[in-house]
């Protein structure tokens, strides 16, 4: 080999290896900046990056505003247990039962001729409410308390008290308690009441209450709709309802507690539930709460006023049939005999416009105007007769009177007068919180426990048609005939009406 082929054959290897170093540094260089892994150095800018991210979320939706609701209102917020004693009959077990009387079935075991034998029971329920002032008086429902025998009350802070009825109204469901404490609450323990007339569909609605004995739970909707009514409330439907719709959930237990709006303030005292679906409660709005607390507070009672006749809604095919220009107004469907609307002149057929000088459009909001007005108050009232109008002027009764006077009255020691007996008239109330449609008799709205009525197979809810084979076309009637039979030792017969079909019992005096 020549010294040239030499030479050129090592020139040729140089070269070769220049190449694949440069070439494997090219290579290391591209591979390190091809990694999938995150860098090092590049964490931070990362962290950075989700930091300022959570920051800007924050920022741009805040802490929810409920947070602060909550905190500010579940100190005002008590939990309520009513212990009762009640009773009920023991009903012996007999074999073959079940070839009993077809008759059973109407009078439950009742009417055998012998007084049930019965047992003591205590009962307790548990229900909300909302403290009101310093001084310890709290606002819940009627019947949340309602016979009760102790009332228990537990504070936010798990302190418990004793609590004493101070008023309980059943027409409004409301009743006021207070605790028996020696030294005043604090600030933060007392509820701020709003005003519920302020109230708009939409707005944000915050319930509080002890539901199933869950203490202070919050739930949040909205108010759904306002001024309900006809509602069939369990445990007592009341005979004037405004009712707030929400739907913040509300179950048993939040009976008496408050539904709050956004800035914490008392808007209503919720109440009942639909039980035939979710997301419709009821709440008393606080205006209609805080005047019947202030009168019970002022006379443990509320007085309203009182008017006697029947106010019916004018539907458009009535208003055409009469010859009205509008459904505006109410429709006089019975005047009762020897009441205010009587001695004012008011007839069956009137259409009244006007009360005490404001326009009535519906039978809801003429009942709570007459309601609101104190017994003994000169009142003008607009009717429209016979296509005139015409001006008259009724002097109100009490409305406390009449129902005792309804009932019967009561003798010496507050019992029943009567057989242990409570009645209505037909039109009433009552009737029509059983869907009664009934053109005469009197509907038994209570029956005292172990009475006469009660021994003999009436019920509530039943409607006495005749006594004593005298027919019963009103309360009225029923009055004359009581009064007639009063001190009777023989047996009364009552023919009574029950589920569509009417039979005779027979109550024999004590």
């Amino acid at each position: 080999m020549s010294m040239h082929g030499s030479f050129q054959t090592v020139k040729n290897v140089v070269i070769t290896t220049l190449l694949a170093l440069v070439f494997i540094i090219i290579g290391v260089l591209i591979i390190s900046n091809l990694s999938f892994s995150p860098r090092p150095q590049a964490q931070p800018a990362t962290e950075v990056t989700s930091t300022t991210e959570a920051e800007a979320t924050r920022l741009d939706f805040g802490q929810s505003p409920f947070v602060a609701v909550a905190e500010k209102v579940k100190p005002t917020v008590v939990n309520i247990s009513a212990e009762r004693i009640t009773e009920s009959p023991i009903i012996p077990w007999f074999p073959f039962r079940f070839f009993q009387d077809p008759s059973d079935e109407f009078f439950r075991d009742r009417g055998r001729g012998e007084p049930q034998q019965r047992r003591k029971m205590k009962e307790q329920s548990l229900g909300s409410g909302v403290i009101i002032d310093r001084q310890g008086h709290i606002l819940t429902n009627n019947h949340v308390i309602q016979g009760a025998e102790e009332i228990k009350v537990r504070l936010s802070d798990n302190r418990d008290f004793r609590a004493t009825v101070i008023g309980q109204d059943q027409e409004t469901d409301v009743a006021l308690i207070k605790l028996e404490i020696e030294e005043l609450l604090s600030p933060q323990e007392v509820a701020i009441l709003g005003n519920s007339d302020e109230i708009r569909v939409g707005d944000w609605a915050i319930a509080v209450g002890n539901p199933f004995g869950l203490d202070r739970t919050v739930t949040v909707g909205v108010i759904s709709a306002q001024g309900r009514s006809n509602l069939d409330i369990v445990g007592g439907t009341p005979a004037y309802q405004n009712f707030i719709q929400t739907d913040a959930s509300i179950n048993f237990g939040n009976s008496g507690g408050p539904l709050v709006n956004i800035r914490g303030e008392v808007i209503g005292i919720n109440t009942a539930i639909n039980v035939k679906g979710q997301g419709i409660g009821f709440a008393i709005p606080i205006n209609m709460a805080k005047k019947v607390a202030d009168e019970l507070r002022a006379r443990g009672k509320v007085i309203r006023g009182y008017l006697g006749m029947l106010p019916q809604e004018i539907t458009p095919d009535m208003a055409e049939a009469m010859e009205l220009s509008s459904t505006e107004g109410v429709l006089v469907g019975q005047v009762s005999e020897g009441t205010p609307a009587q001695k004012a002149g008011l007839k069956v057929g009137d259409v009244i416009v006007e009360f005490d000088d404001q326009l009535i459009k519906t039978v809801k909001q003429f009942r709570l105007l007459v309601a609101d007005r104190s017994p003994g108050s000169e009142v003008s009232v607009v009717v429209v007769r016979e296509g005139r109008r015409e001006r008259l002027t009724v002097i109100l009764g009490d409305r406390g009177e009449y129902l005792n006077l309804a009932i019967g009255g009561e003798q010496e020691g507050g019992k029943p007068s009567w057989l242990g007996l409570e009645v209505e008239d037909v039109h009433g109330d009552i009737a029509r919180r059983y869907g009664l449609e009934e053109e005469r008799g009197v509907v038994v709205t209570h029956v005292e426990v172990g009475s006469p009525a009660d021994d003999g197979g009436i019920a509530t809810g039943d409607i006495i048609l005749k006594i004593n084979l005298q027919d019963i076309d009103g309360i009225e009637d029923y009055r004359r005939i009581m009064h007639s039979l009063e001190g009777q030792k023989k047996a009364i017969s009552f023919h009574v009406k029950r589920n569509g079909r009417a039979s005779f019992v027979a109550v024999k005096p004590e």
